[in-house]
């Protein structure tokens, strides 16, 4: 499918180019983007980079006087993030999800950064702290409360590492951290945690093989008890109650598919050595 660049632009929208915009990677989230955009309506300009959503995202986001929205087909996350940060047309970027959520402590803080003068020693880029809400419910344990992510920084100073999942920034520069935090409405059901498994455990594996990391009944084994232990017990989620038992166990459910998945490319590869 072809990428179609500035689907839609607003007659009239001239953003200051010493401004902030923040970027929302998108594919069929009608039931986020409204309240997403709703607590940053604030900012100079809010990129939309759609992954051709079919359902009524578009629609809504396109309400907005300061909405741009661009697309392109969706390959994996950092990919996409990679590919819209350059289209940004201020001087500061936020990236924001769109089941997070900006509160008013936050939007004033990153706007202070924003507007106040650049100097030698400014941290270019920030990391800010997550809340993560899972099945609805706070998660403080399970591996979760020390969820931060750099989302706020520099045009041209920051850019994803190539990874499928959890790509982390590669910053150059200073790094601060903000003193107020995101709102992470993640996982709202199970079906919704389970259908999420199968394609981020694909990549999952895939980056596994691309490190050389084998699997076998042993690692598959080893690594799902593991993944449990540690987070239910070593990280706390058992104080998290039955939803934290819940996430610990989908979780390791997740790394049981992901190593099995690893060893069926690995199995997979041979037979095709094999017959080459």
């Amino acid at each position: 499918m072809k990428a179609v660049k500035n689907y839609k632009e607003n007659e009239g929208f001239s953003p200051d180019l010493s401004g902030l915009t923040i970027l929302i990677p998108t594919f069929n989230e009608e039931k986020n983007i409204r309240q997403c955009i709703e607590g940053i309506k604030w900012a100079d300009e809010i990129l939309i980079a759609d992954s051709f959503s079919t359902d009524k995202t578009l629609e809504i986001a396109g309400q907005y006087p300061n909405v741009r929205i661009i697309q392109r087909e969706y390959h994996y996350s950092t990919s996409q993030k990679n590919w819209a940060i350059p289209q940004a047309k201020n001087d500061w970027i936020l990236i924001v999800d769109a089941d997070e959520r900006v509160l008013p402590e936050l939007a004033e803080e990153i706007k202070e950064i924003v507007k106040g003068e650049f100097k030698e020693d400014t941290p270019v880029a920030y990391w800010i702290r997550r809340e993560n809400f899972y099945l609805g419910k706070r998660i403080k344990f399970c591996g979760w409360q020390n969820d931060k992510v750099i989302r706020l920084f520099r045009k041209g100073k920051a850019i994803y590492e190539d990874k499928f999942v959890h790509g982390e920034m590669i910053v150059d520069g200073k790094v601060g951290i903000l003193k107020n935090s995101l709102k992470h409405y993640t996982i709202e059901n199970i079906s919704e945690h389970l259908k999420k498994i199968e394609k981020y455990s694909t990549w999952k594996a895939m980056e596994r093989k691309k490190r050389g990391r084998t699997s076998g009944i042993f690692v598959i084994a080893g690594k799902t008890f593991f993944k449990f232990f540690r987070d239910y017990f070593l990280r706390l989620g058992f104080l998290d109650g039955i939803y934290g038992f819940i996430l610990c166990g989908i979780s390791a459910f997740s790394e049981f598919i992901t190593y099995s998945k690893l060893w069926k490319m690995q199995k997979d590869e041979k037979i095709s050595r094999n017959t080459d």
